[in-house]
């Protein structure tokens, strides 16, 4: 296939607010070793993507300057070294940067097919969220079926992903969110109880309803780090995977002996190519056949196209939204 030399792209002109990003033309990158060039339909917004606008977030060492760290669309090209893959397949992907572009290269051991009855659009909201739920709710912490979990922000990408994938899994699912559309919204896609916490404390109600929680996945950091720990049964786990209220907080260390809890925490995009690579073995075996028997689906939010990315931006910060937003390329 005859590729082209330039693309369209999003870039961030300078560290700061949403109109910092900027539409520009880019030369099409080549694929490495180990790499295949996709030529993207749509590509997922994150917090992440923010982060790095805002100066907060630089990629890692080699990684495209560009944000974009997940998207679905088809194989233009292979690098050298890759097999089991072909131009023109369908794919979506975990990407180092680079999504919000025309075509982007990524490591073949990071892609995904698209899930059978989802379109490219669909299937781009998929890899940040999946990728993160699996590894840091059932890898690292270790949910099982009959335990009882709680995930915050039950409404955004990461929450309305933990919500599905923990209930198909068999665990009581319960989260917090910001209105009590949002808490609907949760409540109908599998969690048991969901609290508003503009108007209620989440530990009063979780710990009547149901007497604590064994896994917390905790995106909010701030206050939230002491109330966690609070809640949590003997032997609980609380994991950090964000800090919207801040990294910082004062935590009472003999509630966490007494109750032997396990406080950690992880974040995706430093991980190695081999660790992600065994996240992307493990999410083909265990959750794509739940996507493609349509037991979980993404939540869509709004699209937005490539070149508007500003509004994608200002949307996803505005916390307005439910499920994923989707840049159209």
């Amino acid at each position: 296939m005859a590729l082209p030399e330039s693309m369209a792209a999003v870039e961030i002109a300078e560290p700061g607010g949403p109109e910092m990003l900027r539409p520009v033309t880019r030369p099409v990158p080549r694929p490495a070793a180990g790499e295949v060039l996709i030529r993207l339909v749509a590509a997922g917004v994150n917090r992440p993507d923010a982060l790095q606008r805002a100066g907060a977030y630089d990629p890692p060492p080699g990684a495209s300057d560009l944000p974009g760290l997940e998207g679905a669309g088809h194989i233009a090209a292979l690098g050298p070294g890759v097999s089991g893959l072909a131009e023109g397949d369908a794919v979506c992907g975990l990407f180092p940067g680079g999504g919000y572009a025309a075509y982007v290269t990524a490591p073949a051991a990071h892609l995904l097919p698209v899930p059978a009855g989802l379109s490219l659009t669909e299937a781009a909201a998929l890899p940040e969220t999946f990728f993160t739920v699996w590894s840091t709710v059932f890898e690292r912490g270790a949910l099982r079926a009959g335990e009882r979990f709680l995930v915050h922000g039950g409404a955004s990408g990461i929450g309305t992903t933990a919500i599905q994938l923990a209930a198909a899994r068999g665990a009581r699912v319960f989260t917090t969110a910001g209105s009590d559309a949002k808490c609907a919204a949760c409540v109908a896609l599998g969690a048991e109880v969901a609290v508003n916490y503009r108007d209620e404390d989440y530990v009063k109600r979780l710990r009547a309803a149901a007497g604590g929680v064994d896994l917390s996945l905790n995106m909010v950091g701030g206050s939230y780090l002491g109330r966690d720990v609070r809640l949590l049964a003997p032997d609980g786990r609380l994991v950090m995977i964000a800090f919207l209220e801040g990294p910082k907080a004062e935590l009472n260390f003999a509630q966490i002996m007494t109750k032997r809890l396990t406080v950690t925490g992880a974040t995706l995009r430093p991980q190695s190519v081999a660790a992600k690579a065994r996240m992307a073995d493990a999410l083909r075996r265990e959750v794509w056949p739940l996507i493609e028997a349509g037991r979980i689906r993404p939540v869509m939010d709004q699209t937005f196209p490539l070149a508007d990315a500003a509004a994608a931006h200002a949307r996803m910060e505005s916390s307005a939204h439910i499920g994923k937003i989707v840049l159209t390329v």
